[in-house]
């Protein structure tokens, strides 16, 4: 019979590469790792990894094991965290992961109100930028995903439950002194002279793409993540840049100004989980409480 510590352990031996780093990641030794895959490999009745040298790969048997490992391990916890509610514990966690601007906006109040209802219940945070974000889901390493996405990419999200939260506007953004800042409103086809501020990766591509479709390709000068740097570059004239309303919620845009784009730019932001997950009623009261936040 094959068992769920064991599954835990090739899926950290697969993520790792190594059993010297599967064990750190598991926070045990190596030789119980070893031992563990050994029992593992006797109860499939086959082998599941291949050393060669240094390198170590899965065998066939081994990427099938795998790839079902996810949806067993993340059927078992939705197992434990219903048995737990129907057991009266009023006890229960959720391992949210969400974007910048979303962990500054939407995340707060829908954690405050849900910790106000259900105070046994823990939530603890990391941020991720999508598609990272929805595979850290995948792999079981969270409960949540709160992501967004463009149009044109709905069928990335076909295997897990999707729950729309809003649809977030970008806007552009210029310098004070920039000759479209009092206009209120632009085509973006006026921008295409400028040097161009770009934000995360799939942010980026979006640009690109909204641009080309105004009749040009943006000069991008600089790229970051942090939505305050973003501003800070725009503010001292070194270019501008479209960013989502969501994240100017979360920052004071000094020495800049916003203005409304056309043809308009939107992200659909939503909450992800897994369709076993989504029974859990810790998880089903944090994706319910996003919702809230969102409508707010």
């Amino acid at each position: 019979m094959i068992e769920a510590r064991h599954l835990r352990v090739l899926r950290a031996v697969a993520g790792t590469g190594s059993f010297s780093a599967a064990a750190r990641e598991l926070g045990c030794t190596q030789p119980a790792v070893s031992q563990q895959m050994k029992a593992l490999e006797s109860s499939a009745g086959t082998p599941l990894i291949v050393r060669t040298g240094r390198e170590m790969r899965l065998t066939q048997a081994g990427e099938v094991l795998v790839r079902h490992a996810t949806g067993i391990l993340a059927g078992l916890v939705a197992a434990e965290e219903e048995i737990a509610a129907i057991a009266g514990l009023r006890a229960g966690r959720v391992r949210l992961v969400s974007f910048p601007s979303g962990s500054s906006t939407l995340v707060p109040t829908a954690l405050a109100a849900l910790r106000a209802a259900h105070p046994g219940t823990r939530v603890s945070l990391v941020e991720a930028e999508p598609p990272a974000s929805a595979e850290l889901l995948r792999g079981g390493d969270c409960d949540v995903a709160l992501a967004f996405r463009y149009g044109g990419s709905a069928a990335e999200w076909d295997d897990l439950v999707v729950r729309p939260l809003l649809v977030d506007r970008l806007v552009g953004l210029v310098p004070e002194g920039h000759r479209l800042a009092d206009a209120g409103k632009t085509a973006l086809e006026e921008l295409a002279e400028e040097s161009w501020i770009a934000g995360c990766p799939r942010c980026r591509t979006q640009l690109v793409d909204a641009c080309e479709t105004s009749g040009f390709t943006p000069r991008i000068d600089f790229a970051t993540d942090d939505y305050p740097a973003v501003i800070g570059l725009v503010a001292a004239g070194l270019g501008v840049a479209m960013l989502p309303e969501l994240a100017l919620e979360s920052v004071r845009p000094k020495g800049v100004r916003t203005l409304t784009v056309e043809p308009p730019v939107h992200r659909e932001i939503v909450a992800l989980t897994l369709p076993d997950l989504a029974r859990v009623p810790a998880v089903a009261a944090t994706l319910d409480h996003l919702v809230l936040a969102a409508a707010r």
